[in-house]
């Protein structure tokens, strides 16, 4: 009886840490990482233009987006976990529901911190000195919604960093044609998480939260989303001239203007019920478009 109880043990461990990973993924949402990774890899195509790529700093730059994209959600957790318990649409989450504990949240943010800090470092002083502010930064948008209405700007603002991020790793400089990508991205991000926060209003209302469907209702929204989508695609055409781009990326960014056409004809201002749709699958279909369209066009330019 002893050995078969010492043969499950090992099994009802390792099912165990393994339960606790997904746990810890699905509180990061880890499966949105495909919204601003494309972008951060396509600055990282660009950037061999510059500066050539090697397996390792490729490595040491994957390690540093997981370390600050997780750190910062982590993070957000912890802020919002009072306001998340109250509200119907997220009292599901892993720590308002007692799965993950405070404690062990605020161990999480600190390791991704670490490593988002290790990473950075290993690109030189510059990243280095960078990274902490950079993280102020990211944990900041966590209260943005407490006090103004742009705060879908600020979390655009934050994920935006991704793409430019990278580059000044790579390159060891800012410059500005990488901003139009980090802009595109900006405008982007917030059009969705406008239309994303229709679903809230209700609740952000009786909170005294602010965002921009509170101020100025789901019709307004959707108009201010839509305007920033097209911004957006302002940026991704100027991209094209600013980088030397070929056909490819151009067809690339057709294809993002038809998808963000349909994610705005998915959403109205009555019915909010495919807003899930629009933000999960169109969303990550424009990123993935993006990515796709820019490392297309560097082959055929090399080829």
């Amino acid at each position: 009886m002893e050995n078969k109880l010492d043969m499950k043990r090992p099994a009802s461990l390792g099912g165990g840490i393994w339960e606790r990973v997904l746990t810890f993924g699905r509180m990061v949402k880890f499966s949105h990482t495909v919204f601003a990774l494309p972008f951060a890899l396509a600055a990282v195509v660009l950037a061999q233009r510059v500066e050539p790529l090697t397996i390792r700093r490729l490595g040491w730059l994957l390690a540093a987006m997981v370390g600050a994209r997780s750190a910062a959600m982590g993070f957000n957790r912890l802020a919002d976990a009072g306001l998340d318990k109250i509200n119907p649409r997220t009292c599901g989450r892993e720590i308002p529901t007692g799965k993950l504990s405070s404690r062990a949240t605020v161990v999480f943010v600190v390791l991704f911190s670490g490593l988002f800090i290790l990473s950075a470092a290993m690109f030189g002083r510059l990243c280095l000195y960078l990274s902490v502010p950079v993280l102020l930064l990211l944990f900041s948008y966590s209260y943005s919604k407490r006090f103004t209405v742009l705060c879908h700007l600020y979390l655009g603002l934050t994920i935006s960093l991704a793409p430019l991020g990278a580059w000044v790793a790579l390159t060891g400089a800012i410059d500005w044609p990488i901003l139009l990508l980090s802009l595109a991205l900006m405008a982007y991000i917030a059009g969705f998480d406008v239309l994303y926060a229709c679903q809230d209003i209700a609740f952000d209302r009786e909170e005294g939260l602010f965002s921009i469907p509170v101020r100025f209702g789901p019709a307004g929204a959707l108009a201010v989303a839509a305007g920033l989508h097209l911004v957006s695609l302002g940026f991704f055409v100027w991209l094209f001239f600013a980088f030397q781009m070929g056909a490819i990326y151009l067809v690339a960014v057709g294809i993002i203007g038809l998808l963000m056409l349909i994610e705005h004809r998915l959403v109205k201002p009555d019915d909010l019920s495919r807003i899930n749709i629009a933000f999960f699958q169109m969303n990550s279909l424009i990123s993935i478009t993006l990515f796709v369209g820019v490392l297309a066009d560097e082959l055929v330019r090399h080829s």
